[in-house]
């Protein structure tokens, strides 16, 4: 597999975790998304704002239109979980787009992000992995607040297994997402 097809499927199943997370979160009532819950930040919905906008700030900033701080401004953007689902969706096809053009040369290009102090220089691999890094961190807390809910966490920890068994327990979230096997893989 070549680092390119490797992103491109982190991308995928980014996306793919994103949805199932998301999906659980709309059966929680808004009270229970703002609930305070023990996590680095204070409340599911909280957190889920947290990992668009890291999102924001890092597609960005490989699409060469960093938005810097602005990113976080305002911390919470979508209190409404319907809205963040719909501008997280957004996001993940930017990701996924961004990941399909990547090439042997793109791969490496400089990214420029804009800090407090000073521009980060990182090239484009490093700063994909990172951003696949902090959702996963960020996604890992969300599920173990909503073991505190009346909604069961939903299994993230699965990849692409190519048994046909496996491809069966993805195909409907596949449906809905307009994933195929074929489109992650080939």
């Amino acid at each position: 597999m070549t680092p390119q097809r490797y992103l491109l499927a982190q991308a995928y199943n980014n996306a793919w975790a994103n949805y199932r997370l998301l999906n659980a979160c709309s059966q929680l009532r808004k009270e229970e998304l703002a609930e305070p819950r023990v996590s680095f930040f204070p409340s599911i919905i909280h957190t889920l704002n947290h990992i668009l906008t890291v999102d924001w700030l890092y597609i960005g900033a490989l699409e060469g239109n960093c938005i810097g701080d602005a990113a976080f401004d305002p911390e919470i953007p979508f209190p409404l979980l319907v809205d963040l689902d719909r501008e997280q969706r957004a996001a993940d096809r930017r990701l996924i787009d961004l990941c399909r053009q990547l090439d042997s040369t793109t791969i490496g290009t400089e990214v420029q992000i804009p800090r407090h102090s000073h521009i980060q220089v990182e090239r484009a691999d490093r700063v994909l992995l990172h951003l696949f890094q902090h959702q996963i961190h960020h996604r890992g807390q969300v599920h173990a607040m909503l073991s505190g809910t009346s909604v069961p966490p939903p299994q993230l920890d699965e990849f692409f297994p190519a048994d046909p068994s496996e491809q069966a327990l993805r195909r409907q979230d596949f449906a809905e997402l307009g994933f195929t096997e074929a489109l992650i893989w080939s």
